[in-house]
């Protein structure tokens, strides 16, 4: 029964998809042949319902997206109409200009089946608007200019200019079948929603021809200019005999006949491949669903391939019959495969009535079509000085393709798109904060003398943490943010986490850096280099292939942001004091904790104490153990560590000598809440919670020191935790 249902509601979405995309489709066809002469009119109305049906029972069957009806758009007649004018004007005989229609349509196909083939669909659909709306502004206003002179009942081969100011050229019979048609077209829907406006304004317009026979018996005859007259053929035969002598002279296309197609086909393709995956996003938003744009694409160029070979035009998938089809009920692919398969059923049953469609109707609904293509709510980008920008390339786009042609505008387009990326690009900082060696600290403990030091000559280092894209467009703000650092900065650390895409201006840019630096014996320095960007592309290995990272160049890298402050800490320390890890194990009055204690209670402190030594690398204690130790560093250095996974952990911070770890534990007795491993190799004073209990019975005034030293300790290192935080914040 579900089945059933099924089947009911595709075929009744398709039957009302055809009724909304046949009429249009006949009058896009008419558009494009009529260009060739007014007696091919039949040829475009025949061809116009051959790629609704093409399009029907190819592209939804192997584009696959549900409730998606393709068929010929506005956006191929334009161009169409505009290319067989200008090889028209060029000296082109119409039957020439017929053939290369049909490579045209057939090579802008094969195009679409490699775009999807190569995953290009994911792309083509982030056109950006100001680009897309500008075309089809465009794309209205010329179908609006082919139209009018038909409107007006002006002969064949008028154009616009001529149409308008010579009123002698007009038929009154044509602008009233016209007007009747266009005011049934904008208030039909006021009227009903359950027939769509084109059908009701068609047969209006119909209806207005016939009833204007009844005074004129001249406009009865089916080969008068003012209907679509016979489908059988221009003259020259069936249309069959026509199609077959097509066919044979693509024996006689070479080089320069593809080179004609080229350009106009690469433009088809790209635009009738973004008018279809916009149908699907808006179909994704109403169905809750997702298509496949690779596929459609495919399915789509193997529609257009179909419609070429059989003599249709070409198309794209329609947002108007869809959400027709949609609210008809359909629920599958096979809806699209309806509105095909009755798009020839209506041909065959009543072909010989649409020898009767007057010209000047379908002009009328083009019309209609042609203003609503208009984005007229571009003009609110004048409002914003942000967005003048926007409105300027609406206006070069709808310009090229008034004064130039539409190929030309859709290269334009293109060069406005990449222009927009760069504005973009450029117009957010590269630097996302920058900072100082005396703000932002390792999360290496260090002594209180350590602090000063690196505190006193932190501002030799700068830290510019990066954004966005580093490219040709952004290369120079990063120098200028950084030029002024380079004359006074020992080390510069360029954090790269942010960073999405990176090339070689930049990286040209970034090795002019590195020399002015070297120059000062300065370094260069980069921490947490992106394994994959969204190109794919790994940065570091990028830098050692363009020679950046060399073992020799005063370039450094480093896992994560930290590891290059300790190291450049660890080297301003080396200035002033000895190496990390190198000096001498220190006593227990040199700890800075039991500064100025008395020698014999030390003395006594320290027989209480056990004194351990570790190797690098060695574990000194993990996450989840209990204990109660208090561990004082002699000499070396020890790492705290949250293991996250058995492959991976996050660095809390380092201790060097003379700092002290483990006093949660020691404090409070609850289980250790981290690892401790031995950065270096490693000396410690190891203090009990339990022996230093009985040791505090007898010597209260050291055990109160000892915990006053641990409460002054952690709250210094809270005091440089919340600098941090201000200069973050800030």
């Amino acid at each position: 029964m579900k089945a059933l249902e099924l089947n009911a509601g595709d075929f009744w979405g398709g039957l009302t998809a055809m009724l909304v995309a046949l009429p249009s489709a006949i009058a896009f066809g008419v558009t494009i042949y009529a260009s060739l002469g007014g007696s091919y009119a039949a040829y475009g109305a025949l061809a116009g319902i051959l790629g609704a049906t093409a399009l029907g029972l190819v592209a939804s069957i192997m584009g696959g997206t549900k409730r998606l009806i393709s068929a010929p758009c506005a956006p191929a007649a334009a161009l169409l109409a505009a290319f067989a004018i200008e090889q028209m004007q060029g000296g082109a005989s119409a039957t020439a200009v017929i053939l290369l229609l049909t490579v045209l349509g057939m090579a802008a196909g094969l195009l679409q089946i490699i775009f999807g083939s190569i995953g290009f669909g994911q792309f083509i659909k982030y056109m950006p608007y100001p680009v897309v709306s500008g075309y089809l502004s465009g794309v209205g206003l010329v179908i609006i200019g082919s139209q009018v002179p038909k409107f007006l009942g002006a002969p064949s081969g008028t154009i616009f200019s001529q149409a308008l100011s010579v009123p002698a050229l007009w038929a009154w019979q044509g602008v009233a079948v016209g007007a009747v048609t266009m005011l049934a077209m904008l208030f039909a829907p006021h009227v009903t929603q359950r027939v769509p406006a084109a059908i009701l304004a068609l047969l209006a317009g119909i209806v207005a021809y016939f009833g204007l026979s009844l005074g004129d018996a001249a406009l009865l005859n089916v080969h008068n200019p003012l209907v679509i007259g016979p489908l059988t053929g221009a003259g020259t035969g069936s249309f069959v005999d026509a199609l077959h002598a097509r066919w044979q002279g693509l024996g006689d296309i070479g080089i320069r006949e593809l080179g004609y197609v080229a350009v106009p086909a690469l433009t088809l393709a790209v635009l009738l491949s973004i008018d279809t995956l916009k149908t699907c996003v808006v179909l994704d938003a109403l169905t809750h669903s997702r298509h496949d744009s690779n596929r459609e694409l495919i399915g789509q160029g193997l529609g257009n391939v179909a419609s070429a070979v059989i003599g249709g035009m070409p198309g794209a998938g329609q947002m108007g019959a869809t959400l027709v089809n949609l609210s008809a009920g359909a629920r599958s692919r096979y809806s699209g495969f309806m509105e095909g398969a009755l798009s020839l059923l209506a041909f065959l049953l009543f072909g010989s009535l649409i020898s009767w469609v007057p010209v000047a109707a379908l002009a009328a609904i083009l019309i209609v079509v042609g203003v609503r293509m208009i984005d007229r709510h571009s003009f609110q980008f004048l409002r914003q000085r942000s967005t003048i920008l926007d409105f300027g390339v609406i206006a070069a786009v709808v310009a090229t393709a008034l004064t130039v042609s539409l190929i030309a505008a859709s290269g334009v387009g293109i060069v406005l798109a990449v222009m927009l990326f760069v504005r973009e690009q450029i117009g957010g900082s590269i630097v996302h904060r920058k900072s100082y060696g005396n703000e932002n600290f390792s999360k290496c403990i260090r002594s209180s003398e350590e602090m000063e030091i690196l505190t006193e000559r932190g501002n030799l280092t700068v830290i510019v943490e990066l954004q966005g894209g580093l490219f040709f467009g952004t290369a120079d703000q990063l120098y200028t943010a950084l030029e002024p650092e380079l004359k006074t900065r020992d080390f510069v650390i360029l954090d790269m986490r942010r960073v999405q895409t990176v090339d070689v201006t930049a990286v040209h840019m970034l090795d002019q850096v590195k020399d002015m630096l070297a120059e000062r014996q300065g370094f260069l320095i980069f921490s947490q280099l992106p394994h994959s960007l969204p190109s794919g592309r790994d940065m570091q290995q990028y830098f050692d292939q363009v020679g950046l990272v060399r073992p020799e160049s005063p370039v450094r890298v480093f896992n994560e942001l930290d590891d290059a402050l300790e190291w450049v800490e660890n080297r301003v320390l080396d200035e002033a004091l000895c190496k990390l890890g190198e000096r001498e194990a220190l006593g227990l009055g040199e700890i800075e904790l039991f500064s100025g204690r008395k020698a014999e209670t030390l003395l006594a402190l320290e027989q209480c104490t056990e004194k351990r030594s570790y190797k690098a690398g060695d574990k000194i204690f993990a996450r989840g153990e209990t204990g109660d130790e208090l561990f004082l560093i002699r000499r070396g250095a020890v790492r705290i560590v949250l293991p996250i996974s058995d492959k991976q952990s996050h660095h809390l911070g380092t201790f060097g000598r003379g700092a002290f770890f483990g006093e949660m534990a020691f404090l409070d007795g609850d289980r250790r809440s981290a690892d401790a491993i031995a950065f270096s190799d490693a000396e410690l004073y190891v203090l009990s919670r339990k022996v230093f209990d009985k040791f505090a019975e007898e010597h209260k005034k050291l055990a109160l020191g000892l915990m006053e030293g641990l409460a002054s300790v952690l709250a210094s290192r809270l005091r440089y935790t919340n600098a941090e935080l201000r200069m973050l914040e800030s």
